[in-house]
C-alpha cells in the first residue's frame, strides 16, 4: 500500500561506516519529523503480477491501473466521533472483553479456490474482481499481508538483547507463536540481509554490547503450502515474505535514490534497495550469500522437488515498505532465472518508502511532460492498484499520525472492510479490529484498546527460580544457524503438525 508524502531530503557532510547497532531511533524520528512538510493521504493496496522479466527489455509492461479516480476526502483533525458515527460501530468496548464463545469469529470461510486461483492471482488482470472485490481475492490479500506482518511481529527490536536483529522464534515455531498455522504453510528457510552501510554520523550512538551478529539482520523467510492447503488453493505455493524498514541503517538505505542496473535490458533499481538485496561478504557469519542468493537457492530447491513430483508450483512474494521493493526484486530474479515456475505473483503492500522516488520523478516531473518524456531515468511501477479510503472505517481516528499511516495492520484492516468504492466499511468484516493498535494508536478511544499493546512481557526479563529478574537464555533450537538444517521434504499435515502444531 502507499501513502503519498512530500519529503525534503536531508544530507550530512560526514558519513562513516558503523555497526548495525550503532544508531539511535531518536535521531531517526527527529530527522523524519523535520523532513515531513505536508501529507496527502491516499492509501492503496497494490498487486504486481507476472511478466516481471520483461521490464525494460522492450516487452509490454503492465501499467498501474486505478480503480476509480476520486478526490481525497478531507479529514478533520479531531479524533472524536459523533453519535451517528458511533451507532455505525459493529464492535464496542464491551466486545473486547472475553466472555466466552459468543464473540464473532475472526476468520472468514475458507472455500476451495482450486478452479479459480489463476483468476484470483491476476490471469485476466483482475477484471470484475476488484470493484466490488471478490471475497476470495480479499482473503488472499489478507493472507499474504499477514505473512508480511509476521516479519515485524517476530523481529527482535530490543537493543539490549543479545539477539537484537534476529527472529525471536525458530522457523518451526514461527507460525505457531504468531497464530498463523491457520493458513496451512510451513516455513522452510530464514533470510538474512547485511546492514553494514555508510551512514551519517548523526545516526550513531554508543553500542550497548555485543549482539548475535554485527553485520546482518533477519529479513524474512520462505514458506510452502502443506498438502491439504495445496489441494484447497489448486497448486503448491511457495511464499516469500520480506520485512519492511526497521533498523535505522535500513531507513538510510531507503533514502539512497540513485539507480543501479540489474540483469539485462537496461533495468535499473534504487541503489539502497539493491544494496540490502545483494550485499554479501565472506567475513560475515550470516551473509556469505546475499539475501537474493538465499531466496533463489531455496525457491529453486523447493521447485525442483515439487516439479519432480509432477505438481504445479507457484511463487508468491509479499512485503510492506522496504519489503515491497525487495519482493519485486525477488520476483524479477525468479522470472528471469526459474522458467519452470508456473506462476509468479507479487502482493506489494505499497507505501511511501518504495514509491517516494516515483512520486518525485514521475508525478511531479511528468507535469512537465514536454521536457521529461525523453528521459530514461523516470521510475515505472507495475501492477494493478486496489485503492482504500481510510475515512470509511468507523474504527479509525481522523488525526494525523505518520507512523499510523505507515502501519501494515491498518492496511489489512481496510482491506478486510472493503467491498467496493461506493460502499461503506463492511459491517461483517471478520478480522480482529484490535490488531490495528498492535504497533500504533489509530483506533478510536471509544473502543478502549491500548496503544502499542503488542509487547514482549516485562521487556524480555523473566523471574528465575532463584528469585532474580534476568534475561532468558535461548534454547539451542532457537539460536539461528546460518548453515540451516537438513532440508525436510515431508509436507504432509502430520509432519506439519509435529513442527508447527498445525490444527488439522
Amino acid at each position: 500500500m502507499k501513502l503519498q508524502v512530500t519529503r525534503e531530503k536531508r544530507r550530512s557532510r560526514k558519513t562513516k561506516r558503523v555497526r548495525k547497532s550503532g544508531f539511535s531511533w531518536r535521531a531517526i524520528k527527529k530527522a523524519l519529523s523535520s523532513a515531513m512538510k505536508k501529507h496527502h493521504l491516499h492509501m492503496t493496496c497494490a498487486s504486481s503480477f507476472k511478466q516481471l522479466s520483461g521490464i525494460g527489455d522492450g516487452r509490454v509492461v503492465a501499467p498501474v491501473q486505478q480503480l476509480q479516480s476520486e478526490k481525497a476526502k478531507k479529514h478533520v483533525s479531531q479524533g472524536g466521533k459523533s453519535l451517528g458515527n458511533l451507532m455505525r460501530l459493529t464492535y464496542t468496548a464491551s466486545d473486547f472483553i472475553d466472555r466466552g464463545d459468543h464473540m464473532t469469529p475472526t476468520r472468514s470461510p475458507r472455500e476451495n479456490i482450486s478452479t479459480k486461483w489463476r483468476e484470483i492471482h491476476g490471469q485476466f488482470n483482475w477484471e470484475n474482481l476488484l470493484d466490488p472485490i471478490h471475497p476470495w481475492l480479499r482473503r488472499e490479500i489478507v493472507k499474504y499481508g499477514e505473512f508480511a506482518q509476521a516479519t515485524y511481529d517476530a523481529f527482535d527490536y530490543d537493543s539490549f538483547s543479545d539477539f537484537c536483529g534476529s527472529c525471536r522464534y525458530n522457523r518451526h515455531n514461527l507460525f505457531d507463536e504468531l497464530h498463523l498455522t491457520k493458513h496451512g504453510y510451513k516455513v522452510t528457510k530464514y533470510i538474512y540481509a547485511m546492514t553494514n552501510i555508510d551512514v551519517p554520523s548523526w545516526f550513531e550512538r554508543p553500542n550497548t554490547g555485543e549482539t548475535w551478529s554485527k553485520d546482518s539482520n533477519w529479513m524474512g523467510y520462505v514458506a510452502v503450502s502443506c498438502d491439504k492447503e495445496s489441494q484447497r488453493i489448486g497448486r503448491r505455493d511457495i511464499a516469500g515474505a520480506w520485512r519492511g524498514t526497521v533498523a535505522p541503517s535500513e531507513w538510510f538505505s531507503d533514502m539512497k535514490a540513485s539507480l543501479e542496473q540489474i540483469g539485462e535490458g537496461g533495468v535499473k533499481v534504487e541503489s539502497g534497495f539493491h544494496s540490502i538485496y545483494t550485499s554479501k561478504s565472506e567475513s560475515t557469519r550470516y551473509n556469505k550469500l546475499s539475501a537474493s542468493e538465499q531466496v533463489m537457492e531455496e525457491v529453486k530447491r523447493l521447485l525442483e522437488f515439487f516439479k519432480g513430483r509432477g505438481e504445479e508450483v507457484s511463487l508468491t512474494v509479499t512485503g510492506h515498505s522496504l519489503g515491497g521493493a525487495l519482493a519485486l526484486l525477488s520476483a524479477y530474479d525468479a522470472a528471469s532465472s526459474l522458467p519452470d515456475l508456473d506462476h509468479i505473483s507479487v502482493i506489494h503492500l505499497q507505501d511511501i518508502v518504495p514509491k517516494l522516488p516515483g512520486i518525485i520523478f514521475n508525478k511531479i516531473l511528468n507535469q512537465l511532460h514536454a521536457l521529461t518524456r525523453g528521459l530514461k531515468w523516470l521510475y515505472r511501477h507495475v501492477g494493478t492498484e486496489l485503492k482504500l479510503d481510510m475515512s470509511l472505517s468507523p474504527y479509525l481516528k481522523r488525526e494525523f499520525d505518520l507512523l499510523g499511516f505507515h502501519n501494515l495492520e491498518v492496511y489489512l484492516h481496510l482491506t478486510d472492510g472493503f467491498h467496493d468504492t461506493q460502499s461503506k466499511f463492511r459491517w461483517n468484516a471478520r478480522r480482529d479490529v484490535a490488531l490495528v493498535n498492535k504497533f500504533s494508536d489509530m483506533l478510536i478511544e471509544e473502543l478502549r484498546i491500548p496503544e502499542n499493546w503488542f509487547q514482549v512481557p516485562n521487556k524480555g526479563l523473566v523471574f528465575n527460580r532463584h528469585g532474580r529478574w534476568v534475561k532468558p537464555f535461548r534454547d539451542q533450537e532457537d539460536i539461528h544457524s546460518p548453515f540451516g538444517e537438513a532440508p525436510s521434504h515431508d509436507f504432509t499435515a502430520k509432519n506439519m503438525l509435529a513442527h508447527n502444531k498445525l490444527q488439522v
